[in-house]
Parts: structure tokens; C-alpha cells; sequence
């Protein structure tokens, strides 16, 4: 078995251009990728400009790492450039999907019961702002849930049928498109793909996370191209506790864009109930009229060491 580190360096630009000034603006920012045994951050730099009047670095209520800032004086342009380091070690390279406990176990024990132990992952079993109760979502997701099966085997199967079933377009839906209307139309991005997945997964009462994050280019690493390389990119955590191979919690991470589980390509940035809770930037502006945004992503192979 390979546990080679993979280590990585990734560049983020953002880059708003406004038409008039603004005058006052307050940001959030998910920028630093996570830090645990296997994911590693040997070094981190955000850049903003102009510079901030107040910042604050943090960790927000999933554990991610955030930026709050605030811009005071007028400005027609804002740009951040984060730059990561990060050493990746496989943690699926023994997954036995087949000893992962029943799905129903897990979903009546996530049910409310007077004084019965609180599992935190019980909020990702609840609808969101971007993942709303939807029932044709339920029965999607029934068709992978057999009664009695895994619950990591029906979620890989889930994986592999959303990506099979929907087409990867990227002008067919916007930040914004309900799921409602990309799941009618079996197409969007790696954001929809997503959340049509934690949609179908949480229907059934199994808890479901959105993962941001970042894919290493593949011919660096020698492997097939995956859709999302060297850009923004997001996935599904399934939450699979007592599976054989699934280490620190239980969360189970899945690809259902590239019908991969993530390994030494998949860079996570932060974890979240949907995309409004780790988008990379998000603010409140006064001023500035009409605005352009420029985002572009580098990503570069730098070693790999035992």
C-alpha cells in the first residue's frame, strides 16, 4: 500500500472590477484549505488589495478557516491572491464500502428522541438555504438504498448514477439556479452535482456535507483528466460512522462529478451544510454600480516523499 505524500502548491485569484467606487465593504472569506492528519498545510498566504482597514483570521462554526475584512476607503477594484502549500495522504485506500453499517441504523438513530445522545452530524440531515426538501429527490435516492444495504455502498452507487445521469455544461446553470430546476434538467456543475447528491442523501435521513475545494492537475500526477482540474471544485461528504477505511469521524468523501472517491487530487478547503455557507468570497458593498469577476486557479505537483 502506497501512502506516499503528495505535495502541492495552489494559487487562488479573485479579482472584482467595479464600475463606480465603493465606498464601504465587509467580506467573509474561505481561502485556507483544512488542517488534519491527512491533509496537511505547510504554509498559507492571503493577499488582499487594497489593504484591508480591519481583519480578523478564524475558524467559523464547521471548523473552517475564514477571513473577515473590511475595506473603509473608496476603491474600483478588490483582489485576493491565496497561496497554499499542502501535503495530501491518501484515506480511502482501504474503504471496505460492504462492513459499513446498514443505512436505515444510522437514520433512525439520527431521529429525535427525548434525552438521547446529540450526534452533531444530525444538522446535515436538515434542509438548507441552496438544499431544500425536495421528493422527487427522495425517490432518486431510494433507488440506491435497498432496505438492509450498506450505507457506504448506496452512497457510491448514488455517486455513480448521478454522474452517469447528468451532463456536465457549464453555462446551464448559475450560482443561483434552484435545485429544483438543475435536477429537472439532469445538467449543471460540480456545485449542482453536489447538491443534487446531499439532496437525495439527506431525503433519506443520512447526514450529507458539502466539501470546496481545489483538483490537481492529472498529468501531473500521471492519471486521467478529471472535469474541475484547476479551478474551484466541490463534492459530497457522506457521513458513514463504523466503516472499515473511513478514518476520524466517519465522513466518507465522493466526487460525483468525476465518479471518484477523492484521494491525493482533491484538495479540501472548507466543509459546510451547502455552497452559501464555504463560497470562497462573499460580502456586503455599498456603491460600485455594475461589477466583473475574474477567478482563476493554478495548480502545481511539487513532490512526492514517503
Amino acid at each position: 500500500m502506497d501512502n506516499a505524500a503528495v505535495e502541492v502548491e495552489v494559487v487562488h485569484d479573485t479579482r472584482y472590477s467595479y464600475s463606480a467606487p465603493v465606498s464601504q465593504a465587509h467580506h467573509l472569506a474561505h481561502m485556507r484549505p483544512l488542517d488534519d492528519p491527512h491533509q496537511q498545510v505547510r504554509d498559507f498566504d492571503l493577499r488582499i488589495t487594497p489593504v484591508p482597514s480591519r481583519r480578523v483570521d478564524g475558524v467559523d462554526a464547521f471548523g473552517n478557516a475564514c477571513c473577515h475584512f473590511a475595506l473603509a476607503q473608496p476603491h474600483r477594484k478588490l483582489e485576493l491572491r491565496s497561496r497554499s502549500l499542502v501535503s495530501l495522504r491518501p484515506r480511502f485506500e482501504t474503504l471496505d464500502a460492504a462492513q459499513s453499517p446498514p443505512w436505515e441504523l444510522l437514520r433512525d438513530r439520527l431521529r429525535y428522541v427525548a434525552r438521547a445522545p446529540f450526534d452533531p452530524a444530525v444538522e446535515f440531515v436538515q434542509p438548507s438555504p441552496y438544499v431544500p426538501r425536495l421528493e422527487e429527490l427522495r425517490a432518486y435516492g431510494a433507488m440506491s438504498f435497498t432496505p438492509g444495504r450498506p450505507i457506504a455502498e448506496g452512497a457510491l452507487e448514488l455517486m455513480r448514477r448521478v454522474h452517469s445521469d447528468f451532463d456536465y455544461l457549464t453555462d446551464s446553470t448559475e450560482i443561483d439556479t434552484p435545485l429544483a430546476t438543475a435536477f429537472a434538467q439532469r445538467s449543471g456543475v460540480c456545485q449542482d452535482f453536489t447538491h443534487v447528491m446531499a439532496g437525495a442523501l439527506r431525503m433519506l435521513g443520512l447526514p450529507a456535507r458539502y466539501v470546496s475545494g481545489y483538483l490537481i492537475t492529472q498529468h501531473a500526477l500521471r492519471g486521467p483528466a478529471l472535469v474541475g482540474a484547476d479551478a474551484s471544485h466541490a463534492w459530497v461528504q457522506v457521513y458513514c460512522p463504523g466503516t472499515p477505511g473511513v478514518p476520524g469521524a466517519g465522513w466518507l468523501d465522493l466526487d460525483p462529478t468525476n465518479d471518484v472517491v477523492p484521494s491525493t487530487a482533491h484538495v479540501r478547503l472548507a466543509v459546510g451544510r451547502d455552497y452559501g455557507d464555504v463560497a470562497p468570497l462573499r460580502g456586503i458593498i455599498r456603491g460600485a454600480g455594475r461589477h466583473s469577476l475574474d477567478v482563476g486557479v493554478a495548480t502545481r505537483v511539487l513532490e512526492t516523499a514517503r
